[in-house]
């Protein structure tokens, strides 16, 4: 009889026990930290083509991607497939495409990555220009782009391989940073 009174002492210590823990498990209070406002997104469009006008109402930008995700923190955007219109005085405006890219501060700079492309057609005072380098960075205002990262430059009869570059792309100079080697292709 002693034993059975152990034993059912026992058994009952370790079912409040277990009741008591599981309770407190299920039950107890979550964590209330709020959640972090700024790492959402506050907008988010798919096939987007925006055109954004200078004071005197002509274009001075164009934006094509596929998606692209606003978030309020530093106003920046983030592309998927970006393809950038970035027109000038001349005639003939820049082109920038790449796998991604990112605008901050607005349209301050927007940094491309992964395959980035950037080009314009022959105008009366540059030849036709392909650059090609794996990282990017935009000045929309200025009319400026940069890289420190190998980059591939492809004119009619010459292409120059070079690290790193600062573009004028109003004026269409480019100044290679450092190991530049250029190689003279005949046309056919």
């Amino acid at each position: 009889m002693v034993y059975k009174n152990i034993f059912f002492s026992l058994s009952l210590i370790i079912i409040i026990s277990f009741l008591s823990w599981t309770s407190f498990v299920l039950f107890r209070p979550q964590d209330t930290k709020p959640l972090n406002v700024d790492n959402r997104p506050d907008a988010l469009m798919e096939n987007v083509t925006a055109l954004i006008l200078d004071k005197q109402g002509k274009p001075k930008l164009k934006v094509i991607t596929p998606k692209l995700v606003h978030f309020p923190s530093g106003d920046t955007t983030r592309f998927t497939s970006p393809q950038l219109t970035l027109y000038r005085h001349s005639p003939k405006p820049w082109f920038i495409t790449s796998q991604y890219a990112k605008a901050s501060q607005g349209i301050e700079n927007i940094d491309f990555w992964d395959h980035v492309i950037i080009h314009h057609a022959a105008d009366e005072n540059n030849p036709a220009t392909i650059i090609k380098t794996s990282m990017l960075t935009v000045f929309p205002n200025k009319n400026l782009a940069q890289t420190t990262q190998h980059i591939t430059m492809t004119q009619p009869s010459l292409v120059v391989k070079a690290i790193g570059m600062h573009a004028n792309l109003k004026t269409g100079d480019i100044k290679l940073l450092s190991q530049a080697r250029g190689e003279y292709v005949p046309s056919s």
